[in-house]
């Protein structure tokens, strides 16, 4: 048995709910959140015998107008048809009730997240996580070490005059800023940078997508209905702001049957994200890690299901090899149940060392997501023509994360004088910039 054949979310689905609940509700208590399964399968028993009960009077009604159409008296015709008046009326009753129950448990199964894959560690929090591999290379050489000397981010920033604070607030509010010179210019080398490496080293094919994107495109992704708070929308038009390429790049095969033999797709995307930060109020209020608007490069792959565990372990090595180029020194942590994404069912996490704030930073989170999203985007594809459709695996991974890689090359390339030497590898990207001087 192949280990795709493992995934119970393969069958993820209101036939898989109701034929195996007790799979969903441990999912459910492994992953530490509540879901209205209790409802939807109560709800689906009141569905079926709507259901039922109207596929029953609506045989009832045809076998009566075969009668009536070879009745010879007309009175005899008459009763038939008054009799049948009453079923019609209790037809048209359940109708309205049948589509109300249909809508509300498809509603309400949107918010079941995916089942996590057998190999996921259970927790109950991030503290639950366990750091699977350290780099044994990198400007600490995997050490957690904080030089005295060493100035975080938004001090050094400032003081070279490349992120503005003030300014970013007096233009946007809280938790924007401005990269200035050599900041706005080292940002747009490491962007160009990730972008040459996962396109040319790698084998993805770039794509830049529409930052704006339809509501349907959301829930096809899985970010509705659970992140509508922490997403920006545009009531008037209806439009929402991307939050993740992952939003378009779900959606670019949504509603297709794809060749089995083009399989598996990459994609690699640059967009600015949008997100409210919401979940994270009060929190890393210094600097610029955590920020309304920052820029991202995303991996994505589309797969069959037999690929996508090989698939996984390639993206993450895609996203460290970033991290390798850039000299940083990193950690793997894989992902318990208790921390893992609504549309995740195995989850690595890499995070790089920042000796000016002391902490890991978390710049790549590499997901696979099964059929979960496939699914919900009806995904598909043909293994050879005339073949039964089968839903793809979807994978996403950041390839990296702005700013927090800018803060960790910030950070670790510092000088005791307080200038930012250029990592060798963005020096190409630079126009000649090699020292970041006031």
């Amino acid at each position: 048995m192949s280990r795709a054949a493992c995934y119970p979310a393969a069958m993820l689905s209101l036939q898989f709910i109701r034929e195996h609940p007790d799979v969903v509700r441990k999912s459910l208590a492994d992953r530490q959140t509540p879901g209205p399964l209790d409802e939807i399968l109560a709800l689906d028993v009141r569905r079926r015998d709507l259901r039922s009960e109207t596929e029953r009077l609506r045989a009832e009604q045809n076998a009566a107008g075969k009668k009536i159409g070879a009745a010879k008296e007309p009175g005899e015709r008459q009763r038939l048809i008054d009799a049948m008046k009453g079923v019609s009326a209790r037809i048209d009753e359940l109708a309205p009730e049948l589509r109300k129950a249909e809508e509300r448990l498809q509603t309400l199964a949107l918010e079941i997240p995916n089942i996590p894959d057998p190999t996921t560690r259970v927790g109950e929090s991030e503290a639950d996580n366990v750091v699977r591999m350290r780099s044994q290379t990198g400007r600490t050489a995997g050490e957690e070490t904080r030089d005295d000397w060493r100035k975080p981010h938004w001090e050094l920033g400032e003081a070279l005059g490349i992120i503005d604070f003030e300014r970013g607030v007096k233009l946007s509010g809280s938790r924007f800023y401005l990269l200035r010179g050599a900041g706005a210019r080292l940002q747009r080398a490491l962007i160009a940078l990730m972008l040459a490496l996962h396109i040319d080293k790698h084998g993805y094919t770039e794509v830049y997508p529409p930052a704006l994107v339809k509501e349907e495109t959301m829930w096809h992704s899985g970010q509705l209905p659970k992140f509508r708070d922490n997403l920006y929308h545009d009531a008037e038009e209806d439009y929402w702001l991307v939050p993740t390429a992952e939003v378009p790049l779900t959606n670019m095969h949504c509603d297709e049957i794809l060749d089995g033999v083009v399989l598996p797709l990459h994609y690699v995307a640059y967009t600015p994200c949008f997100r409210r930060e919401k979940m994270s109020a009060g929190r890393d209020v210094r600097g610029i890690k955590r920020g309304h608007q920052f820029d991202k490069v995303e991996m994505y792959t589309f797969c069959a299901p037999e690929r996508s565990a090989d698939e996984l372990e390639s993206m993450l090595d895609h996203a460290l090899a970033v991290c390798r180029t850039l000299g940083l020194t990193y950690r793997v942590v894989d992902i318990c149940t208790g921390d893992l994404g609504f549309n995740a069912a195995k989850t690595y996490d890499v995070e790089v060392w920042s000796p000016g704030v002391g902490e890991w930073l978390e710049v790549s989170s590499v997901s696979n997501c099964t059929d979960f999203q496939a699914r919900r985007a009806n995904i598909r594809f043909r293994r050879e023509p005339g073949a039964r459709p089968e839903f793809v695996h979807t994978l996403n991974g950041s390839g990296l994360a702005l700013p927090r890689t800018m803060i960790a090359i910030m950070e670790n390339y510092q000088r005791p004088d307080g200038s930012i030497e250029v990592p060798e590898a963005l020096l190409p990207y630079m126009g000649g910039i090699g020292v970041i001087t006031p």
